[in-house]
């Protein structure tokens, strides 16, 4: 996937202003499994409102004694589950469907759990869930998920194989493809953040030079960082994250391989299966190549073929940082350079602004992630180019839902793109679609207009994590050996060789 999304002039249409106070949603809880969206805090640091699983968010209309949808949600704060409800009426819902939210636990990982609870019981429980990405496969595969052809209009439907990012989709489907479980109606990409004024302080012109929307490579890049570090005088030319936890196997790792033209399984197409059929390529040079570059970022070790990389502009605290620690430094004005997610650099720009560094938080630009190859370079097929980790929230629907039609209703209005675009100013969501972020919608929203390009660019260029029945298993041990490759406990080509083996044992074990 190659099209760029957006305008690449590096306008600036809108200001960084923030989103509503009341903003919640898009928390940085991705130490738990699934590299999950929710979390105990919203992008600002407000506090979200918490509720038993017998509390639900009233709707903003009378009610009838017709149907009601139940819908397991995020947690919410009363203003926000009125403005969804009337988002929901105001395109198209009838006033015989009556829906009521019914928020879990802000921990992800507590809220997976009440969820499957829930979906596995016959006491009839919700009859529609958001659930995020790496959640809808392992759901589908038990017989859980309804499958939304029955449910949803062909239109509507189709729209998930042409309308929408395509990693998006694919995390939404059946293994093969051929049935779809949940629609986005979020999305979530790997980005990088910069210092504007730091940047342009070293000589360097991000506009003039398309950074919004032209990917530099690694190399090019990395050469960047060690300048603009040297003359800024600042702590860190580059924070990301590399801990032992799912997202560095879901995410940072999964991107700079993939940037490399490696892979886990031989590819994009072997992503989700068959398990234990697919080929392990984590062995192979592009990977081991990528894993030496990180250590070259961090400790300018010297490595053949790299020479002309940069390094050791990234502290070895990556190896102990997952999102929000890694946010911290940038957002103290101690770093150039910053991997994290989109809906991140809202909230860093928010808490700038609220903490009267307005002058600073206008100083942040975002530029897509680099690469090593690319696609025509690339040794296999999806990969190579610049390439984003992809994270987003969807909605399905228990299997055993009775109320069809009313559920049906509410499908038809969620998926609707007007609606998903009030979603960006009720919760701060990003839409799912890539047209939305050339037109005005997006363009003109706060806190995201600006950058909506080079959100366009990543969403593009997405590429999802090998979520399977046993991607839990083998995403603990990705993250361990590529910690221990860039903490230099063993080579690279030890480390992915050690990975090999034991990704092979998993996936024979589930034959």
């Amino acid at each position: 996937m190659t099209d760029e999304c957006g305008p690449g002039d590096g306008r600036r249409p809108v200001s960084r202003r923030r989103f509503l106070a009341s903003t919640a949603g898009t928390g940085l809880a991705a130490a738990l499994a699934g590299c999950p969206i929710g979390g105990r805090e919203t992008p600002h640091g407000a506090t979200v409102t918490e509720r038993s699983e017998s509390e639900t968010v009233g709707t903003t209309r009378e009610t009838t004694d017709d149907s009601t949808v139940r819908w397991a949600f995020e947690p919410l704060t009363e203003a926000e589950g009125k403005a969804i409800e009337r988002a929901l009426y105001d395109h198209g819902l009838s006033a015989d469907v009556d829906v009521r939210f019914e928020p879990g636990d802000p921990d992800p990982a507590q809220r997976l759990a009440e969820f499957e609870q829930a979906l596995a019981s016959d006491e009839g429980g919700p009859d529609v869930f958001l659930v995020e990405s790496d959640w809808v496969i392992p759901f589908a595969a038990r017989g859980q998920l309804a499958e939304l052809s029955a449910l949803v209009s062909e239109e509507r439907l189709a729209e998930a194989d042409g309308e929408y990012f395509e990693a998006l989709a694919a995390l939404g489907g059946s293994p093969d493809g051929e049935t779809q479980f949940g629609v986005p109606v979020s999305a979530d990409f790997g980005t990088m953040l910069y210092r504007t004024d730091l940047v342009e302080a070293a000589g360097y012109d991000p506009v003039e030079d398309d950074w919004a929307t032209e990917p530099m490579t690694w190399e090019e890049w990395s050469n960047v960082a060690a300048d603009v570090t040297d003359h800024a005088g600042v702590e860190y030319g580059f924070t990301t994250q590399w801990d032992i936890y799912e997202g560095t196997a879901c995410c940072t790792f999964n991107e700079v391989m993939s940037s490399w033209g490696g892979a886990y399984f031989g590819g994009r197409d072997n992503l989700f299966g068959p398990v234990g059929e697919r080929p392990i390529t984590v062995g192979a040079d592009p990977v081991v190549r990528s894993l030496n570059m990180m250590r070259k970022f961090v400790h300018d070790e010297g490595v053949s073929g790299l020479e002309a990389y940069a390094g050791g502009f990234a502290p070895t605290e990556i190896l102990g940082w997952i999102e929000e620690g890694s946010r911290v430094p940038f957002t103290n004005g101690d770093a150039v350079f910053h991997r994290n997610w989109a809906s991140t650099l809202t909230a860093i720009v928010s808490d700038l602004e609220d903490g009267g560094a307005s002058e600073r938080a206008e100083r942040i630009g975002a530029i897509p992630l680099p690469y090593a190859v690319t696609e025509d370079e690339a040794r296999t097929d999806g990969t190579g180019g610049t390439t984003s980790a992809v994270r987003g929230r969807y909605v399905t629907v228990d299997s055993d839902s009775r109320d069809r039609d009313a559920v049906a209703q509410v499908l038809e209005v969620v998926t609707d793109p007007a609606f998903q675009t009030d979603l960006i100013a009720i919760l701060g969501w990003l839409p799912p679609r890539p047209a939305l972020y050339e037109s005005g919608d997006v363009w003109n929203a706060e806190g995201v207009g600006e950058y909506a390009p080079t959100f366009g660019v990543a969403g593009a260029n997405a590429m999802p994590a090998p979520v399977t029945r046993v991607w839990n298993d083998q995403a603990s041990l990705v993250a361990q050996q590529a910690n221990r490759a860039v903490g230099q406990e063993v080579s690279s080509s030890k480390a992915m060789a050690d990975l090999a083996s034991n990704l092979e044992t998993i996936e024979r074990s589930a034959r």
